[in-house]
């Protein structure tokens, strides 16, 4: 009886799993890690192939697989009338991992210093899950409408939308042909296409100016409470930021020069201030643009919301007051849809290739297809038609909720506000608004806190209460699920 071949002794090869198909990939990464981990010294010769198939019970092609891929990579040698071997170079002096006597966790690497600041940014803009309270969901009846996806069709059928070469970083001139129009006319706005850049939606825009307007150890001005997306560009540019507390005409100008007079910039929401909602007012509005002039400051205006006010006519932007002092940014997030990653800005005429250059570094432009499509729905007027018919849904369910907070939460006071998609409650003293957060979470509804929002000098205890994509019953649902969370929070605070 012929004597059975013996299994041939190399490190990791009881890894392979023959269910699971792709035997030389397999066999490939368990030489490899033999290799990595010094379990196969540099130079020791491998088994042939026709012996190691054998051993394995594979076939050698898949064995010769495994060698030909290792000896690409620089693993392996192979010589004419000689063995295989593994690669002399690879355990030369400071080029081989060693086998170590520390275990896998004592070899951790250890992060650097700056990972651990935008893991905090990732945790603090991690979006909420797609239910009722969540923030700027613009479904369900606010969605696109049928003119949205017949010209959709068309651009993609068509040649114009075909992948080609690099796109201009500044965006797609028919696109920034029909902002420019839309602009002027909506909102006051004084540019040309040329002035105009796309990117991937307001908070692009927020980095873009903080690059291009700012240096570390630059001071500048913010509001207080502020979108936590523009405090966290400010840090990590390393801007000295002076949080400015807001009132019931939003940005406090004589305040800020009192506390910060060396500013070089101002970060505002003037339309709709976020989270508060209340509006710029006009005398604030003149006090900035001297502040401006006179100390060559710039004026960062994000237009948030500004689209969404369902009583009377939105609120001119800013911009218009002066053109070469303010850089406008606008979304088609909240109007559209958030997937969409498209908004723009309006770049004064001397920053303006500034801007193109700071967008070209952190993206060569923005999916050209959703562009050819925004610019032929704006083009053909359905994009202001789109406008008006949500400010009427978005203002019915305003008033939805509003109602239903009267009636199971009456205690509750309603900050007043006429336009966006969110409002504001204060919570009674003695409540966490970040502890009801995390509640509420729990009962199935997504609320923003707002004190995380505001700087130290200012703490606030409120909740964000968002109903833009959401029906009426869920709404009224939602509240009463509010109520709920809060008589607990009610009870554990006593």
């Amino acid at each position: 009886m012929p004597r059975r071949q013996p299994l041939i002794e190399i490190p990791a090869l009881g890894a392979l799993d023959r269910t699971q198909g792709g035997i030389g990939r397999q066999l490939a990464e368990a030489l490899r890690n033999a290799i990595s981990r010094g379990e196969l010294a540099a130079g020791e010769p491998l088994p042939s192939s026709r012996a190691l198939a054998k051993s394995l019970g594979v076939s050698r092609g898949t064995v010769t697989e495994a060698y030909e891929q290792l000896m690409a990579e620089g693993c392996l040698d192979a010589r004419p009338g000689a063995s295989t071997r593994v690669a002399a170079t690879l355990h030369e002096p400071n080029v081989a991992v060693q086998r170590s006597s520390v275990s896998d966790a004592d070899s951790m690497p250890m992060p650097p210093e700056s990972a651990s600041r935008y893991a905090a940014v990732a945790e603090r803009l991690t979006p909420l899950p797609l239910v009722p309270f969540s923030v700027a969901v613009p479904e369900g009846a606010v969605a696109m409408d049928d003119h949205w996806r017949r010209l959709s069709n068309r651009v993609r059928v068509s040649q114009v939308a075909a992948p080609s070469g690099y796109s201009d970083p500044s965006g797609l001139l028919p696109l920034r042909e029909s902002i420019a129009n839309y602009l002027r006319k909506a909102r006051a706005v004084r540019c040309s296409p040329e002035n105009i850049i796309i990117t991937e939606g307001a908070q692009q825009g927020l980095f873009l100016a903080a690059r291009v307007l700012l240096s570390p150890g630059d001071a500048a001005w913010a509001e207080d409470p502020a979108y936590p997306g523009l405090t966290s560009v400010l840090e990590e540019r390393g801007i000295e930021v002076q949080r400015i507390a807001v009132d019931n005409q939003g940005f406090d100008v004589a305040k800020a020069l009192e506390m910060c007079p060396a500013a070089k910039a101002v970060f505002v929401t003037p339309s709709h201030q976020y989270p508060m909602g209340m509006p710029l007012s006009m005398p604030r509005r003149l006090a900035l643009i001297e502040w401006a002039r006179k100390s060559n400051g710039w004026i960062v205006e994000d237009d948030y919301d500004s689209e969404l006010r369902y009583a009377g006519q939105p609120f001119p932007a800013m911009q218009g007051l002066d053109s070469s002092r303010v850089v406008y940014l606008g979304t088609f997030s909240k109007v559209l849809a958030p997937s969409l990653r498209l908004g723009y800005l309006v770049a004064p005429d001397c920053l303006v290739k500034a801007f193109v250059g700071a967008r070209a570094l952190v993206g060569r432009g923005s999916p050209v297809t959703e562009q050819h499509v925004i610019a032929a729905y704006m083009k053909e007027g359905y994009f202001e038609a789109h406008i008006r018919r949500i400010r009427g849904i978005y203002g019915e369910r305003h008033q939805i909720l509003i109602d239903a907070l009267h009636l199971e939460l009456p205690e509750l006071h309603i900050l007043s506000a006429d336009q966006g998609m969110h409002i504001v409650v204060w919570l009674p003293d003695g409540l966490d608004d970040v502890a009801v957060a995390k509640a509420a979470d729990e009962a199935g509804i997504a609320i923003r806190a707002l004190s995380p929002m505001c700087s130290g000098n200012s703490p606030l205890s409120g909740l964000m209460l968002g109903f833009g994509g959401f029906t009426d019953e869920q709404l009224r649902d939602a509240v009463r699920r509010l109520r709920q969370v809060l008589k607990e929070a009610e009870r554990l605070s006593k």
